[in-house]
């Protein structure tokens, strides 16, 4: 039987979804204590940065002078149970306010529950930008340009906001022999990727381009490709209390939010160069393989996982090397639109 159903029902159940998201995100502030709370979060002007994770020490001094470069003002992260060092470093920073919880992070939707309490709370009428860890966005005119430049121009078009692909970058040794020093530009040491074999699907019940491909589909999903991780995320948005993300960042919810990736519309795209891949993947995917806290399937995963640990060499033939985001928008990956 053929799922269909008509636009005004259809509607309605997204609503009633979306509610029940908010309503998700509004009990689980029950489960985060405040660690540090900095002066000048409320300043509206600032662009906020939203992020759950788990043990980034390695990645967190480049992660957050990347995102201070760009223009985030402030940042709100939510530590899960890091025994690395982790919060004692985020809690020493003086624009990062900082939650912990020791409850899982797959039943609160990979973190996205606690993060929408927070944007809720803090993100209304101001830009927040969500990004893991290991993402690390580029987008057109960068440098030349900032965050707050963009969302100017965005405001103008009366975007609320903004798509980007995710990349994967890998070296071109085996991944866990390449030596990474914490604070260094990572794509120094992850310098290449996979070019030209994505796919892009439209979904009419979210009304989201589908983006699948890159490296992680060549290397372990080639026999399943729709098991391959989506790669089309809205990595920036203007906030209302009305909104909530629906899968990860990938979707959101009003689904208009996803019109963002909609070549017709000119919107400028951006990039999330994707760290995963540093040496520190073996010993995190060996980790992961037991705690099955990263993905609503872990069934689908264990091979993935295992094939990790193996310490694999992903760079074929077909790699190209990472060049700057110039490179990106002339390869198709992303695009200035209309903003020039």
């Amino acid at each position: 039987m053929r799922d269909w159903k008509p636009g005004w029902a259809l509607a309605y159940e997204m609503r009633r979804r979306r509610r029940r998201l908010l309503y998700r995100s509004i009990r689980a502030r029950r489960q985060l204590t405040r660690v540090t709370h900095r002066p000048g979060l409320s300043r509206p002007d600032q662009i906020l940065g939203f992020a759950t994770l788990r043990n980034e020490i390695q990645r967190l001094p480049f992660y957050l002078a990347h995102y201070r470069a760009l223009g985030v003002g402030h940042f709100l992260i939510v530590d899960n149970d890091s025994d690395d060092g982790t919060a004692q470093f985020l809690s020493e920073q003086t624009d990062v306010s900082l939650w912990s919880t020791r409850h899982s992070y797959k039943a609160s939707r990979f973190g996205v529950d606690w993060l929408t309490w927070l944007q809720f709370r803090y993100g209304h009428g101001r830009w927040c930008l969500t990004a893991d860890a290991d993402e690390i966005l580029v987008f057109p005119h960068m440098g030349a340009r900032n965050l707050h430049d963009l969302t100017q121009w965005l405001d103008q078009r009366g975007a609320s906001s903004f798509g980007a692909v995710m990349l994967d970058l890998y070296p071109k040794g085996r991944v866990g022999d390449a030596p990474y020093e914490p604070g260094t530009d990572p794509t120094q040491v992850l310098d290449w990727f996979d070019a030209d074999n994505y796919s892009q699907t439209y979904n009419a019940r979210y009304q989201h381009i589908s983006v699948r491909g890159g490296v992680r589909e060549r290397a372990f999903f080639a026999d399943k490709p729709d098991h391959a991780p989506h790669l089309h995320k809205l990595p920036l948005v203007k906030w209302s209390r009305r909104y909530a993300y629906a899968s990860s960042t990938h979707i959101a919810l009003p689904r208009r939010l996803n019109h963002a990736l909609d070549p017709d519309l000119r919107l400028p795209t951006g990039v999330l160069l994707h760290t995963k891949f540093l040496n520190s993947i073996i010993e995190k995917s060996a980790e992961e393989q037991q705690r099955q806290e990263h993905f609503t399937h872990p069934d689908r995963y264990g091979t993935y996982y295992t094939s990790l640990t193996a310490n694999p060499v992903l760079w074929h033939e077909g790699s190209v090397r990472y060049e700057g985001q110039e490179q990106l928008e002339h390869l198709g990956l992303m695009t200035s639109g209309d903003w020039k």
